[in-house]
């Protein structure tokens, strides 16, 4: 199994281009944007997810679900979440499945 500790390294970067707003950088300019945008962007990302799945290789389905989780992870930042708060979630269902069964 692949390990994803990564994603707070990732999470870091986001936090700091928030902060920073660095010139060209694609994360500073889309929270400059706002909430409308993020949403707007994750819905994109959503929608070519949905588009992969139907009518595309495995290999574009990952590729765009990377990319719809790394806008996630945006979005979750500017509403000071992290990945890992959906994480925590995802354990909590989970430790609820499995006592159920």
């Amino acid at each position: 199994m692949a390990k994803i500790e990564f994603l707070n390294e990732i999470t870091e970067i986001i936090k700091k281009r928030k902060l920073t707003q660095p010139e060209n950088s694609y994360i500073a300019e889309l929270m400059a944007e706002g909430l409308p945008k993020i949403s707007q962007k994750l819905g994109e990302e959503a929608v070519e997810v949905v588009v992969a799945a139907l009518a595309e290789d495995k290999a574009r389905l990952v590729s765009e679900s990377a990319d719809l989780i790394f806008h996630l992870m945006i979005l979750l930042d500017s509403k000071d979440l992290t990945i890992l708060d959906v994480v925590k979630e995802l354990d909590n269902r989970n430790k609820k499945w499995t006592s159920k069964n």
